[in-house]
């Protein structure tokens, strides 16, 4: 298994660079990875009491999101102290730079704890497009469809963003949650997503 490749092609490209999530936009690129260690501000998200812990998933105005994304944190059970404004500030960050990236004024956001295997098999989104980071454990796996068995996996900080089949009808690249069933492994995931109001309302 591939861990954090370093590659630079049309369909994926990779880089140190925060810049590089930019390169989604591209006809050819189906994902865009920023390698990067996970910020030291929250080094203390392993020590967390995953039981404590509820899932976020809330769509929020990208002019709103410090303030919903602290209401949501702290009616999670996350802290309420300087690692609840860290955690915050690393979100918003991300959203508002997927969201310029992707163009869009409202994301979707979900932070969940995963302990099982989730999501096992390997698929492209329902999606515009998706950015994925896990925070805590083991990171996303990643596979090309010309090559299903090298499976690549992203490490605990760095950032990746996917297009989806609303992008790409016939997608290349293909991602699904690590196996970790049966480990004592725990995943903290963060997903954020355009978000659609017509779409929503035709699932409720």
């Amino acid at each position: 298994m591939n861990i954090a490749p370093a590659l630079d092609n049309q369909i994926v490209a990779a880089s140190a660079d925060a810049a590089i999530l930019n390169r989604i936009t591209a006809d050819d690129t189906q994902l865009a990875i920023w390698h990067r260690p996970l910020p030291v501000t929250l080094a203390w998200v392993d020590t967390l009491e995953w039981n404590r812990i509820d899932d976020l998933d809330f769509p929020a105005p990208v002019d709103a999101l410090d303030a919903e994304i602290a209401e949501g944190l702290e009616e999670a059970g996350y802290p309420r102290d300087e690692r609840g404004v860290a955690l915050r500030d690393e979100i918003a960050t991300l959203a508002r730079r997927f969201a310029a990236i992707i163009d869009c004024e409202t994301v979707k956001l979900r932070l969940e704890v995963v302990q099982t295997d989730a999501c096992r098999k390997f698929h492209a989104d329902a999606v515009t497009a998706r950015l994925l980071t896990t925070l805590s454990g083991p990171g996303t796996q990643w596979i090309e469809t010309e090559v299903p068995d090298r499976i690549s996996q992203l490490a605990a900080g760095d950032v990746a963003v996917f297009k989806g089949r609303l992008w790409a009808e016939e997608p290349v690249i293909l991602h699904r949650s690590p196996p970790i069933a049966g480990t004592p492994d725990t995943r903290l995931l963060l997903v954020i997503d355009p978000f659609d109001p017509v779409k929503e309302a035709a699932h409720d």
